[in-house]
């Protein structure tokens, strides 16, 4: 599982940017994933690899799929991570259905491949 210092770092400015999406602090994010503030923002920097178990409590806290953190990891290849765009879509609680259905729609179709 070990990836380069480029792809920690990505993955780190990654975690910040959803916490910042997500307003929360370092401190709110490592109590709602169980970890510590410091090790929180040594991911955040680049500075420790995450264990799966780490990237779950993560996206668990930020509302976001796993598996898109261990894509910012460098962990899964593009194309499985075509499905837990659609399961994100799926799993997302501020949409309705309707919405849901037609993101998903146009989700498919700018990934389809079909140059209609």
């Amino acid at each position: 599982m070990s990836e380069s210092k480029g792809d920690l770092i990505g993955l780190g400015s990654f975690i910040r940017s959803q916490r910042k999406l997500a307003q929360l602090s370092q401190r709110e994010l490592a109590k709602l994933s169980k970890l510590s503030d410091p090790y929180v923002s040594q991911l955040e920097r680049g500075l420790h690899e995450p264990s799966v178990r780490v990237l779950r409590a993560l996206g668990s806290a930020l509302n976001i799929p796993a598996e898109i953190l261990m894509n910012q990891a460098g962990w899964l290849k593009d194309d499985e991570t075509t499905m837990s765009t659609e399961d994100a879509i799926r799993h997302d609680d501020q949409l309705t259905n309707a919405q849901k259905t037609a993101m998903l729609e146009i989700y498919k179709g700018f990934t389809s491949g079909d140059d209609a």
